[in-house]
């Protein structure tokens, strides 16, 4: 890949169009600093963080990094108004909204100078944060790991879909953890793509060691969308997973769905390194990931891989 700059590199002010997840359990200050110091765009995820913790890791980040980095925040979140304000007050330039309304803060947030990117899994919400205005847009195809839409649309389906329909900048995020996966994005039309699970592989990722050596052990088929009834995720065939497949087979109980997930369980699974009763949240291209590496071999790799897809004329 060549330095020069496009639609991402130039909002956001970084040397490469590529942004790392806000993923919950991994994306601490460690991690967003490193991506960024690499050339990248890290993201704080604050969907697991209460607000205390979230204003350490923003202070913990800016200390870490002089390059610029951003917050993820899932609009859903229950201390989303305090959460807003730690944001504002920590003078973060960057955030990233997802599972829900781009119109609720956007405007708010672009006149404290923020730049706002918004999450959707369609055309039709793409469509939807042009007309609210964000700055930029994530088109996340259903291969991803975590919550997802449900149409299960596939990033190679979507993004030219996008693309055709919106102006603003299109960042193509759900199945990439090479280079070449990156630059297929780039020439289906996205400006810029946005990578979770290869990072949740990182040395610097704050999640359990336990769970990082069981990414780098899944296999094509390991991972499955399940929970439409409530909000749709990708997740690891392990017990919990089978638990609330024995739900479904005893009716799509969806009071026992809330209540079996009501128990930590994404904590338990990716944070604290239970790999039978917790819910471990990663996405299809996990099955290309065989190495934890550090964030500076990541970027090593996906530069190396990008340059070396060969382009030939038919």
């Amino acid at each position: 890949m060549n330095e020069k700059q496009n639609k991402v590199t130039d909002l956001f002010e970084i040397k490469y169009p590529i942004i790392q997840g806000g993923m919950i359990w991994h994306s601490g200050w460690r991690l967003a600093s490193a991506v960024s110091h690499n050339g990248g765009l890290g993201l704080i995820g604050a969907g697991s963080m209460y607000p205390d913790i979230l204003r350490e890791n923003i202070q913990k980040c800016k200390e870490a990094t002089d390059k610029p980095f951003g917050v993820n925040v899932p609009m859903l979140y229950p201390n989303l108004d305090e959460v807003i304000q730690i944001i504002l007050e920590e003078g973060v330039k960057i955030i990233f909204t997802s599972a829900g309304n781009p119109k609720t803060y956007t405007e708010t947030l672009q006149k404290e100078g923020l730049k706002v990117a918004h999450v959707v899994s369609s055309t039709k919400f793409a469509m939807k944060c042009e007309d609210a205005g964000v700055d930029a847009i994530v088109a996340e195809g259903f291969e991803a790991g975590g919550h997802n839409g449900r149409d299960e649309t596939t990033t190679f389906c979507l993004i030219p879909n996008v693309k055709q329909h919106i102006s603003k900048p299109l960042i193509a995020a759900g199945g990439i953890a090479l280079g070449s996966q990156m630059k297929a994005a780039m020439i289906l039309g996205a400006d810029g793509v946005q990578i979770g699970s290869r990072f949740a592989a990182t040395e610097e990722a704050s999640s359990h060691e336990i769970w990082k050596d069981k990414i780098i052990s899944l296999n094509e088929g390991d991972t499955h969308l399940t929970l439409k009834e409530l909000a749709p995720v990708r997740m690891v065939k392990n017990k919990f997973f089978h638990d609330l497949e024995k739900l479904y087979d005893a009716g799509r109980n969806v009071e026992a769905l809330k209540e079996t997930l009501g128990r930590a369980r994404s904590k338990r699974g990716m944070f604290e390194g239970d790999l039978e009763e917790g819910e471990l949240e990663i996405g299809q291209v996990s099955a290309l990931i065989h190495e934890i590496l550090p964030v500076e071999k990541v970027f090593e790799n996906l530069l190396r891989e990008y340059r070396e897809v060969n382009s030939f004329d038919l």
